[in-house]
């Protein structure tokens, strides 16, 4: 039985314990929330995160970050991308010689525009080959339930793929691999921010079409960005490019998507954080991608609006203009 810790008690680390047991792991949760884990370990449940779903046996919560790791074999780590490495730091170097790191986190870190591999790796002391990130149409409500879902794991080791693969595998979860670090990872932190573009338009009252344009232009953004950071064109019309894209631009479970509802209805950022109720990573996201796609003179015109919308006071109904800003041209150029 493969021994496994989630770090991250919020409803997507939990829902991936949940997955990880379905699969056959012995699994522990931690969080900061020491009620939370105490409820996860005698009750089953996490009644704060996921309301009303019960959890399988093998899962259990800890509240010490140290105890928690200990004998892991996969340490699955879901705590919100820009406080990571702070919350890491303690684990720098304690983790087995054959543990394996996978990323659940969708973002880029603010301070240093590293993906979240890459911070992993660093503050971990691990090297990229035991490294792995995850990402796909996983909206950890359906998840949760047990609605089926495929996935794409993704590492530089194929045997590293396979090992997180292969512990989260069950009749609900379909996990494909992928050696397209680059690519999937920037699919899971770019989407976001796209989806924040979707949800601010339909708070505008805006529909079907303008929904698609966004979908399928914000696509391009990601693929430009990808492919010049060395990701692979083909990754991002699979799971972890449209395929989330899709899931997290379409559903009203998607935080970013109605964050992004509550601004375009008039609210402000504070107010519809608060609205939301849970981290919304596209937020910060935005601006560290569009950093990055600066660095590497990469036009993300969608991107740029959000940022200016959430930064930079950009009244929303000047939002509709900027998606559509660049020059007319051929459609794949």
């Amino acid at each position: 039985m493969t021994r496994a810790t989630v770090l991250g008690a919020g409803a997507w680390g939990t829902t991936f314990a949940a997955v990880l047991a379905d699969a056959g792991c012995d699994v522990t949760v931690w969080g900061r929330d020491a009620a939370v884990c105490a409820q996860i370990t005698a009750e089953h449940r996490n009644e704060r995160y996921l309301p009303g779903v019960e959890l399988p046996a093998g899962v259990g919560g800890e509240a010490d970050l140290r105890r928690a790791v200990d004998g892991a074999e996969v340490v699955a780590v879901a705590v919100p991308a820009q406080s990571a490495r702070t919350a890491l730091a303690p684990l720098a170097g304690t983790l087995g010689g054959h543990t394996v790191a996978v990323s659940l986190m969708k973002g880029v870190e603010l301070a240093t525009q590293q993906r979240m591999s890459q911070m992993l790796a660093e503050v971990l002391d691990l090297p990229e080959r035991r490294v792995a990130v995850l990402s796909g149409p996983n909206l950890a409500d359906e998840i949760a339930v047990r609605q089926p879902t495929a996935t794409v794991v993704a590492s530089g080791d194929p045997a590293t793929a396979e090992r997180v693969a292969q512990a989260c595998a069950n009749p609900y979860f379909r996990p494909y691999t992928n050696d397209d670090v680059v690519g999937v990872e920037l699919c899971g932190a770019v989407k976001n921010v796209i989806a924040l573009a979707v949800g601010i338009s339909q708070g505008r009252g805006f529909g079907y079409n303008t929904m698609a344009t966004v979908i399928t232009r914000g696509l391009v953004e990601i693929t430009r960005l990808g492919q010049a950071l060395g990701a692979r064109a083909e990754t991002f019309g699979g799971l972890a490019g449209m395929g989330d894209l899709m899931a997290t631009c379409a559903s009203p479970q998607s935080r970013n998507h109605r964050l992004g509802v509550h601004i375009g209805q008039g609210l402000t950022l504070d107010e519809a954080i608060v609205a939301t109720g849970g981290t919304a990573e596209g937020v910060k996201t935005s601006r560290s991608v569009l950093d990055l796609a600066e660095r590497v003179g990469v036009e993300m015109p969608i991107t740029g609006a959000v940022v200016r919308v959430l930064d930079e006071d950009l009244p929303v109904d000047a939002l509709a203009p900027l998606l559509l800003e660049r020059p007319r041209k051929a459609e794949g150029v």
